[in-house]
């Protein structure tokens, strides 16, 4: 059984919209995926995806910011999200902010970068990719940076494929105040 595969992408407003649709002669399956800035009423979703992320890291016992405190942020603009939908449900979301790097100037800091199992290897998360990087740009950022545990091997394999300079050299400091 062979499918025909019908990508198109519109950027209309702001907003990027994929549309996706699988035929075979058998079925016809046409879904459509929403590339968008995230809105308060997206906030839970965020951080529901941010605790699948913490669980499959084997770290969801340090996940302790509440969804309360993740809208308070979101309402204060300390964070932005640009969110992946399918039908009215993110699926996926690159959480960000910017800061200032005193070697390059204007920065844009990837927080979390997540997309539903089920949402993979569909061309989505590049999607998602872009319009970050579209984010950094129009806000004159020199430079995109984010962290990545090391057990995390898809995510390897995705930054690798965007040509990105994973260093090996910089060691990270955290304390807790």
């Amino acid at each position: 059984m062979r499918a025909l595969l019908l990508f198109s992408f519109l950027c209309t407003g702001g907003r990027a919209l994929i549309y996706l649709a699988a035929r075979s002669p058998d079925n016809f399956l046409t879904m459509s995926i929403q590339i968008r800035q995230a809105t308060r009423s997206d906030v839970p979703a965020l951080h529901g995806l941010v605790a699948e992320l913490a669980a499959y890291v084997g770290e969801s016992h340090n996940f302790t910011a509440t969804i309360a405190a993740y809208e308070d942020d979101f309402d204060a603009g300390f964070y932005h999200a640009v969110v992946a939908e399918d039908q009215g449900k993110v699926i996926g979301m690159a959480l960000y902010y910017f800061v200032y790097s005193t070697w390059k100037g204007r920065m844009i800091y990837l927080e979390d970068f997540v997309l539903a199992p089920d949402y993979r290897r569909q061309g989505i998360g590049q999607r998602l990719w872009d319009v970050l990087l579209e984010r950094g740009r129009e806000r004159g950022c020199k430079l995109l940076k984010w962290q990545i545990v090391d057990t995390n091997k898809e995510a390897m394999k995705f930054y690798h494929a965007q040509e990105a300079i994973i260093e090996d050299n910089w060691l990270n400091g955290k304390l807790f105040l």
